[in-house]
């Protein structure tokens, strides 16, 4: 309560009390209670509905048995239960003293302050009218996060400054009190947003596992320069592990995080994270370094850089730049065996304009290669410079829609070519475009013709043509029907049949001489059946004489319009064979393109299927298909079962669990098993056990680590204190990458 002045009457006696208020402060969040556990509020009700310095200008009521004046030295003696009330503050206490001339307000008897915050207890008290407040054997409660604690005495003033003598907190229950924070001192200045501890020590079960003789932090949401909590780990290659994360508060837009980490068979790592943020954007510096890597014999290092920059609202800057310095670094440190897939890092500098009808990007890339062998004909070309030109201009006379795409770009290799057959040189792309969208009632037709040229000047090509070029028109006509109608005995569902067919003709151009810079073949889906060109890229155009038609049906509820079922087919008709190609690409003589079918079912509640296949209608056989199946009967129990096909490829098995075993403990898993090869590719499994204030988690793991197909084992642990921190987030990162439908606030659901 803040200083103010108080005429109270008792039995027709009259006089003035000067009551002081106590500012504190504590940690608020939620955590998943047990059956055992006391119940937790909802922060939600102590922090909104509770505004303390709306509380400080109410009217202060003070009220006591009985009341009289010792007249010899001027001191008011409250007698009995006395209680101060000011809005949702309240201080109840027996046998209280107001001195007249100094206004103190002592109690030399248990006293009690309490707000919808917190509750504070102490032995004796005393309020000053300078708004300092003393506790002697004081005791706290925060019922946001069922925190409390102790301290020998508690010392605040009105300028939000609090000191705590001989500190014990937790968020245990009362006789359980599995860890524990003790500090010989703590301070708080919650103007500036900062305290500290001198001699602090975190006990866990009754063993000391951190001490420190001193640390400041923040209090609220400010940042603070200091250590963060510590990540241990293991792994078969590495050895045993631990970092200890250094946070540097450098400004409020700058920031740094450096990471030292410690593996028994390497040696010592230094990473580090750099964030800013400007008036016109923010970007981050990632950088971490292994000197004289023990198990590799060299020195090792990874940096990543990445930002985005708005000049204006249409005007915008994005770069990125990697560098590694070897072809294991991700396989080595934590990404298992999708680091084996990792061949090149891209590097890019765009700037973009987005206007209203025009979008022009102006770009320089260039990629590092990191596996060694892979043939120097076959590796990304840098691009410098690359300027990309889109235009759409709708609603034009007649109905009509003007388009233009735009592309001209130089390809070269920051490597000695001699050696090689490389084409190297400008091109030049253009295809300007009309459509005349048509659309009513549950039905579209879009008629459009383009004309697209492609121009090349190439560089150090003797004996051949060093400006070939192609030109061909693209005429496409695309159209589909919606029909509804509802369905279900109280027509609460809405069923949908939507055919769609589009008509393709690109005349045959020979193309053979032209060289490929980044152009290929996509992956064959429901998108790629209805595009005008096969390939991505400009250096193909893919002749056509085709129809694609496709066939979607769709389950809605009625009222919500949320989908319940959708399943669709598709396939492409070629009335005349594809004749351009690129090299070792196969002519398809079919007839007709693959058959694609998609399904994805969500009708039934906690169950949720989608599958996807590629048909070869000449061969009778799939090419390619997947199914999965996700069984989620609440929000922190899931069973995923998956299957994976690419014929001559792969073909796996993917299976993964989160699950409930008791009310405290919790199992994961997933495994990751190769039918070509008879061997699990990827495994683990976890046991998460849960207290009311602490919570385990210890996670195994054995993968494929290289493209040799060696195996690595790995160890992760976790141990998170509730309303405090984390040791070791990795667990929990790793899970929700591995686990489809995982994240941490389902491990925590009530």
């Amino acid at each position: 309560m803040t200083d103010q002045a108080l005429r109270i009457s008792f039995a027709g006696t009259t006089t003035t009390c000067l009551c002081v208020g106590v500012i504190t402060t504590g940690l608020f969040g939620t955590t998943r209670l047990l059956a055992d556990c006391p119940p937790s509020a909802d922060p939600r009700e102590f922090r909104a509905d509770f505004d303390l310095a709306a509380d400080a200008s109410q009217a202060i009521v003070v009220e006591s048995d009985s009341a009289h004046v010792r007249l010899n030295d001027d001191v008011y003696v409250l007698e009995g239960d006395v209680v101060v009330i000011q809005g949702k503050r309240k201080i109840r206490t027996r046998d209280a003293t107001i001195d007249q001339r100094s206004g103190r307000f002592s109690v030399e008897s248990p006293i009690e302050y309490s707000d919808p915050n917190m509750t504070v207890t102490g032995d004796s008290g005393r309020l000053e009218p300078d708004g300092s407040a003393v506790f002697e054997g004081a005791r706290f409660e925060l019922p946001a996060t069922n925190a409390r604690g102790s301290a020998d005495r508690i010392r605040a003033n009105a300028l939000g400054e609090i000191s705590l003598d001989r500190v014990r907190y937790t968020t245990c229950p009362l006789g359980q009190e599995d860890w524990l924070i003790r500090a010989s001192g703590i301070d708080i200045d919650q103007r500036r947003g900062f305290g500290s501890a001198r001699n602090a020590r975190l006990d866990f079960k009754g063993i000391p596992i951190l001490y420190t003789p001193f640390i400041s932090f923040p209090v609220g949401n400010e940042r603070k320069t200091g250590f963060l909590m510590p990540t241990p780990g293991s792994s078969a290659r590495s050895g045993a592990s631990i970092s200890v994360p250094w946070y540097w508060n450098i400004a409020p837009n700058y920031d740094a995080t450096f990471t030292p980490t410690w593996y028994a068979k390497r040696g010592a790592r230094l990473g580090t994270q750099f964030r800013y943020l400007t008036s016109f954007g923010d970007g981050t510096l990632l950088a971490d370094y292994l000197p004289d890597d023990r198990q590799f014999g060299e020195d090792r290092s990874y940096v990543r850089f990445f930002d985005e920059t708005n000049f204006t609202d249409r005007l915008r800057l994005d770069t990125e730049a990697a560098n590694v310095s070897d072809d294991q670094w991700f396989e080595d440190f934590g990404l298992g065996p999708e680091g084996t897939s990792i061949t090149f890092l891209k590097r890019y500098t765009n700037l973009t304009y987005l206007g209203n009808e025009w979008r022009a990007i102006l770009r320089a890339q260039n990629f590092q290669v990191i596996d060694d062998t892979i043939d120097p004909l076959q590796r990304p070309y840098t691009i410098l410079p690359q300027l990309a030109v889109s235009a759409s201009f709708p609603d034009r006379p007649f109905g009509l829609t003007y388009g233009l795409d735009l592309e001209i770009a130089h390809f070269t290799h920051n490597f000695d070519r001699a050696p090689y057959d490389l084409t190297t040189g400008w091109r030049i792309d253009a295809a300007p475009e009309v459509r005349m969208p048509l659309r009513g009632r549950g039905i579209y037709v879009e008629p459009a013709a383009s004309f697209r040229y492609t121009g090349y000047k190439l560089s150090d090509e003797p004996g051949i043509d060093d400006t070939p070029s192609r030109s061909a028109p693209v005429i496409s006509v695309d159209s589909g029907l919606i029909f509804e109608r509802l369905w279900g005995s109280r027509q609460q569902r809405l069923q949908t049949l939507e055919p769609r067919i589009m008509y393709l003709y690109v005349p045959y151009r020979d193309q053979d001489e032209l060289p490929n810079f980044d152009t290929g073949i996509a992956d064959l889906n429901l998108v790629q059946l209805f595009r005008t060109n096969r390939y991505v890229g400009a250096d193909r155009l893919a002749d056509a004489n085709q129809l694609s038609v496709g066939l979607t049906s769709r389950l809605l509820d009625a009222e919500t319009g949320a989908e319940w079922l959708r399943a669709t087919v598709g396939q492409a008709y070629y009335f005349e064979t594809p004749r351009v190609t690129l090299p070792g690409e196969d002519i398809d003589e079919t007839g007709s393109s693959d058959i694609i079918a998609e399904l994805d079912l969500r009708a039934y509640g906690d169950w949720s299927i989608g599958m996807g296949v590629q048909w070869d209608p000449s061969d009778t056989r799939s090419e390619k298909g997947d199914v999965h199946v996700q069984y989620r009967p609440a929000f922190d129990r899931i069973a995923n079962v998956g299957y994976r096909f690419r014929r001559g490829n792969l073909e796996q098995v993917d299976g993964s669990v989160a699950w409930p075993i008791s009310e405290r403990w919790s199992a994961y898993g997933r495994m990751v098993y190769s039918l070509e090869d008879s061997q699990a590719l990827d495994h683990f499994a976890g046991l998460e056990y849960r207290s009311c204030c602490w919570r385990f988690r210890i996670v195994a793991r054995r993968y494929v680590r290289d493209r040799t197909g060696d195996f690595d084992t790995s160890v992760l642990l976790q141990l998170e204190l509730n309303g405090l921190s984390s040791v070791g987030d990795e667990a929990d990162a790793f899970l929700e990458r591995s686990i489809w439908g995982y994240s941490r606030s389902s491990a925590a659901a009530p």
